[in-house]
């Protein structure tokens, strides 16, 4: 792309790939992303973010943390130009394909499963915190929804915290005020798929 092609952002950082990581992290400032999901989610060459990861890294804009050999980078919430760059970046500038992306990335994900689940919550989790990434409710007599879980671990290219629970048991455990389901429910959620409205209800 040319120089004279960059929109008024990128001219203001001097990167089309700086602008799209900030857009990332200070639209999701609770996300924490390993390089290879961040190429695939902004679309930009990995030597260029791996670039630009380091020299953000270097200047303290954004944090960096090792778990289970991978390195994850994130928002540095406690820097002084973190509050300026989420209001800036909140109003989707640039972010529309990544939040594109991960939307369709579930969308895909449940398509071989419709017909067995009936709702699935995945939370922002980070690594280390306690809690889990996905609730998954659905009938799993077949062990579908197990085996499409180990998929999806093996996609998302991490360990995964999940627990697959029935509709009747689901709805039980709610009605009872299971503090683990209590504890699940206050976690922030990034995705919810609920049709039936089952988790909410």
């Amino acid at each position: 792309m040319s120089k004279e092609n960059n929109t008024p952002v990128e001219k203001l950082f001097g990167s089309k790939t700086r602008t799209k990581l900030l857009a990332l992290f200070f639209e999701n400032t609770e996300h924490s992303y390993y390089v290879r999901e961040i190429t695939r989610v902004i679309g930009e060459q990995i030597n260029s973010v791996r670039r630009e990861l380091l020299n953000l890294d270097s200047i303290g804009i954004i944090k960096s943390e090792t778990y289970d050999n991978k390195v994850y980078y994130s928002a540095n919430t406690k820097h002084p130009f973190c509050r300026p760059l989420t209001e800036m970046f909140s109003k989707k500038i640039n972010t529309a394909k990544s939040n594109d992306v991960r939307q369709s990335t579930w969308e895909e994900y449940i398509r071989p499963v419709r017909n067995y689940l009936k709702a699935l919550l995945v939370t922002n989790r980070v690594p280390g915190q306690e809690g889990i990434d996905l609730l998954i409710v659905g009938d799993d007599r077949t062990k579908k929804l197990t085996h499409w879980a180990e998929v999806v671990e093996k996609k998302q290219g991490k360990p995964l915290n999940y627990v697959i629970m029935s509709r009747d048991d689901y709805l039980y455990r709610k009605s009872v005020r299971d503090r683990f389901i209590a504890e699940v429910l206050e976690m922030d959620v990034s995705e919810l798929i609920d049709p039936e409205k089952i988790l909410r209800q």
